[in-house]
């Protein structure tokens, strides 16, 4: 699971009532409808059903895969509602640890997140938002927003937070300061004994990069928030779930559509690119005084700029002599949330998720090849795993002959392309997934499965392993058998530096590789944040968009790094460069390598490349890697990977050569999926990132 459920679960909501005494209370962390986790909410201090100097104490855990927060947050809130107080302390997602604390006093605003500090001069109210907080966090802020002017609140460190206007209703007879809030959506919900609860929908905007769908209760603790794949809720709203998903996705799809609409051009007749730089990833060609027309989906013509007619009532653009090539391939990603409107942004139009819901995100691929929600192509990979405590957030749980065989065959009954084979698999049952699957025609990879080796893997019938991390477990499997918890990180980051490709055992195992024709999904970007990346500080490659992106975005784009022990420090300083030069003596063995991100959606992505190069890889071959390679490996070659007449029109320009410079690719001017028109800046304002300085 892509670590955006932590993110998601630190926003979720619980109600305050009307209560003079203290109150405790308990919600559930549900991850893939299992129950993972616990927030213990002790409340004090609240009145008139909002929150007037209250104070709170709040223990929050949940586990996903051996990964998971476990922190205790206390704070005080003044009477307008907004925090005069916080701390937290404890473990992040990674286990690094959390010591954080704000305080405002006489106008003055001052917080500390580990060694970090910063200050702020307030005038008037302001909310703190905290780089770890718990659920019941956001239940302060969506209440001092519906008591705020205008429903509107400065948020600390920087932006603002809004009720958005589909919530909001005036009474224009009133002053309007007693603005009248209205639901998008209630029901009623709850078990026996709290029959007739009401439960009302309301959107935060200028949180995230969509509004933040609160479910807020008429009394305490009858409130949830929901993602694509996580809830926290408390056990009696669970009733109200089914309910609450249906009425929560209406709106969220109904602000997608606005968005798609707003963001994208159909021109009506011929679309001609005249004068570009053309690269071909067939033969790693740079051809000027290119021009390319466009009919519908589909490309008509390409051919030097005096060989190509352009009818009368034909769309022109003139690159004037930018770079034009096929769209970008992310081959690891895993969507929910504003991802594919990201992807679009940073010239991502073919994508491949490696793990997701099977109710409904086969809706939202179906959506993104509408184009009612923004959205690259879309090649689903299944994920199997096997029952136990540090299993996949997925139903899709395997532990005989039969559940595994039951699982690829309802892939591949939905549309599903391949199988992701996942860490607790029992070895024995891959060769029997790995043979149903290729009988289906699916394509079999995954993390290598604990007590196997990655050759054993491979001879079990995989035909690509996902991470860099899992060829130099391989050498380790004697001593870290057990590969579903972190130590399959903090063991490579041990040892990567010995298990160089000098060593004969490592040569032998990378030529194993090449000869059997295994592809590679290295996601290295990852390794740079866990090993090389600084707690609280963006993660590498994302320090220039991280400070345009909406608060919890840019709480996402921070990097994951793991503690340091101190007998392993030097060890940890030398573990990434180890992973660079591995993947260079993979490639230059003729391994295929396709690109992927695991990682934070579209910007990523141009930083994964740039890793490439920095290990020594030809960037003219990276961009084939981006392009042609990925689309051949899935079977798509026939329809895209390059910009030929017959393929479908998916196409970036660029202000700048990544045939010389990977990161040229931060310059995408125009992005083109199936014919229709994206300009970046548009995307991005309409997600309420701040444009570029």
């Amino acid at each position: 699971m892509h670590t955006r459920t932590l993110s998601a679960l630190v926003f979720a909501v619980m109600s305050l009532g009307s209560r003079a005494a203290a109150v405790r209370q308990e919600q559930a962390v549900y991850l893939a409808g299992a129950s993972a986790g616990t927030e213990i909410i002790e409340l004090e201090g609240t009145a008139a059903g909002r929150l007037e100097g209250a104070r709170a104490r709040v223990d929050f855990t949940f586990s996903d895969r051996g990964r998971g927060p476990h922190f205790t947050a206390a704070w005080t809130l003044d009477r307008s509602g907004v925090p005069v107080r916080y701390e937290a302390h404890g473990s992040d997602y990674f286990h690094s640890p959390i010591d954080e604390s704000f305080t405002l006093s006489h106008g003055m605003a001052r917080w500390r997140i580990g060694a970090s500090r910063g200050s702020a001069r307030v005038g008037g109210a302001a909310f703190y938002l905290p780089r770890h907080a718990p659920p019941e966090m956001t239940a302060a802020l969506a209440r001092a927003l519906i008591a705020a002017p205008g429903h509107r609140l400065r948020l600390l460190p920087d932006g603002e937070a809004s009720l958005s206007s589909e919530t909001l209703s005036t009474n224009a007879s009133a002053d309007p300061a007693a603005a009248s809030l209205h639901a998008a959506a209630s029901l009623h919900a709850g078990a026996s004994e709290q029959a007739g609860a009401t439960l009302a929908l309301y959107r935060i905007a200028g949180l995230d990069l969509e509004p933040v769908s609160v479910w807020l209760g008429d009394r305490p603790g009858l409130d949830a928030l929901l993602s694509d794949d996580s809830a926290t809720l408390p056990a009696a709203s669970i009733p109200a779930l089914d309910r609450m998903r249906a009425a929560q996705a209406d709106a969220d799809r109904a602000w997608e559509a606005r968005v798609a609409r707003a963001t994208t051009d159909t021109p009506v007749g011929d679309l001609v690119i005249r004068d570009a730089r053309l690269f071909d990833p067939r033969d790693l060609s740079l051809r000027p005084h290119t021009s390319v027309r466009i009919r519908a989906d589909r490309v008509l013509q390409v051919a030097p700029n005096d060989q190509v007619r352009i009818p009368a009532d034909a769309r022109v653009i003139d690159a004037h002599g930018r770079v034009l090539l096929p769209g970008l391939w992310d081959d690891h990603q895993h969507f929910s949330g504003a991802d594919g409107a990201l992807d679009l942004a940073n010239g991502v139009t073919s994508a491949r998720d490696m793990a997701n819901d099977t109710d409904e995100f086969p809706r939202r691929v179906a959506r993104f090849d509408a184009g009612t929600e923004l959205g690259p192509r879309v090649f689903k990979a299944g994920i199997i795993d096997g029952h136990g405590p540090l299993a996949a957030p997925t139903r899709m749980l395997a532990d005989t002959p039969a559940e595994a065989i039951a699982d690829v065959l309802w892939y591949a009954d939905h549309g599903y392309g391949q199988i992701k084979i996942y860490s607790s698999v029992k070895p024995e049952l891959v060769p029997l997934i790995a043979d149903e699957a290729h009988a289906r025609g699916l394509r079999v990879s995954g993390h290598v499965p604990a007590f196997m080796s990655a050759r054993q893997f491979i001879d079990a019938g995989a035909d690509e392993i996902q991470h860099l991390n899992f060829i130099v477990l391989n050498f380790l499997s004697a001593s870290v058998p057990d590969t579903r918890g972190m130590a399959r990180f903090t063991a490579v980051a041990e040892h990567a530096q010995e298990l160089g490709p000098d060593r004969p055992e490592v040569r032998d195992f990378i030529e194993t590789l090449s000869r059997r024709h295994i592809v590679l999904d290295p996601t290295v970007n990852v390794f740079e944040s866990l090993f090389d990346g600084r707690s609280g500080a963006p993660a590498p490659g994302l320090e220039a968009i991280a400070p345009r992106l909406p608060p919890l975005a840019r709480q996402r784009a921070m990097a994951d790094a793991l503690p340091v022990p101190p007998e392993h420090a030097a060890a940890y300083a030398a573990a990434f460069p180890a992973l660079l030069r591995l993947l260079k003596a993979i490639d230059a063995a003729g391994v295929t390598i396709i690109p992927g991100t695991d990682s934070f959606a579209g910007y990523s992505l141009v930083h994964e490349l740039e890793l490439y190069q920095r290990a020594g890889i030809d960037p003219r071959r990276v961009l084939a890697m981006a392009t042609l390679t990925s689309a051949r490996v899935i079977g798509a070659g026939r329809d895209r990977g390059c910009i030929a007449a017959g393929k479908l029109a998916d196409m970036i320009v660029v202000d700048g050569d990544p045939t010389e410079d990977i990161g040229a690719l931060r310059r995408i001017d125009l992005v083109i999926k199936g014919g229709r028109l994206h300009v970046p800046s548009h995307i991005e304002r309409s997600l309420g990132i701040r444009a570029r300085p």
